[in-house]
């Protein structure tokens, strides 16, 4: 099972994930109006291209935007999980050993102390915000079951990690387990509402671009759309 899920499921996994996103990319442009949201763009690229910037910096920001500021705790959750959902995969040094073993290369890496932090720092970021979406109605009157499954998946690869991290049971399976997890999240990326990880960036370029010119940002407004 281990030589399976380190092998070809992990190369059919990066595979969907890689793939399916730039499917959904194109998707993602192709699907745009041409005469509702392409239409000044060409005209005045200059301004659509620093309002893409803009956008994407701003949201990338914690509290950057008056949106995240209306929401101090939502934010600095919603940071706290997102943070550790891109570091802890990319540079645990574990993950990093695998890594060169298949591609010839590796990252920097983590401490194991920073790593267990934020390892720990996204399961109880992700506990929040599943109970602010349980708790809050105009939050829980727009969550699906769906959701809930996403938010599963999602975290399913810390909460195993840890698991084994701490060699409660048998490593082996909870090791196995964890693999099984991450990989299963690569090949959902694409087919759930976690494509975000990578269209949030065309999103907001469109948005910025779209603000940056056509609704005020020539005009020299500061807002980050």
């Amino acid at each position: 099972m281990h030589e399976f899920l380190t092998g070809i499921f992990f190369w059919i996994a990066v595979g969907v994930c890689v793939i399916g996103m730039a499917v959904r990319f194109v998707r993602y442009f192709l699907g745009l109006n041409w005469q509702l949201d392409r239409v000044a763009y060409r005209a005045h690229p200059a301004a659509g291209i620093k309002g893409a910037a803009r956008s994407i910096y701003k949201w990338l920001i914690p509290y950057g935007t008056r949106g995240w500021r209306t929401q101090p705790v939502m934010t600095a959750a919603f940071f706290g999980f997102h943070v550790s959902a891109v570091a802890v995969p990319l540079f645990l040094a574990g993950h990093n050993l695998f890594l060169e073993s298949k591609i010839g290369f590796s990252l920097i890496t983590l401490g194991p102390v920073l790593a267990d932090f934020l390892s720990w720092l996204a399961v109880g970021c992700g506990a929040f915000l599943i109970l602010r979406r349980l708790v809050l109605p105009e939050v829980r009157i727009l969550t699906t079951w769906n959701d809930y499954f996403i938010w599963l998946i999602a975290l399913a690869p810390f909460v195993t990690g840890l698991v084994a991290r701490y060699q409660v049971g048998s490593y082996g399976f909870w090791l196995n387990l964890h693999i099984l997890c991450g990989e299963l999240l690569l090949i959902a990326i694409p087919f759930t509402k976690m494509s975000h990880v990578f269209l949030f960036f065309a999103s907001r370029a469109q948005l910025g671009m779209d603000f940056g010119i056509k609704r005020g940002g020539m005009k020299g407004t500061k807002m980050a759309w």
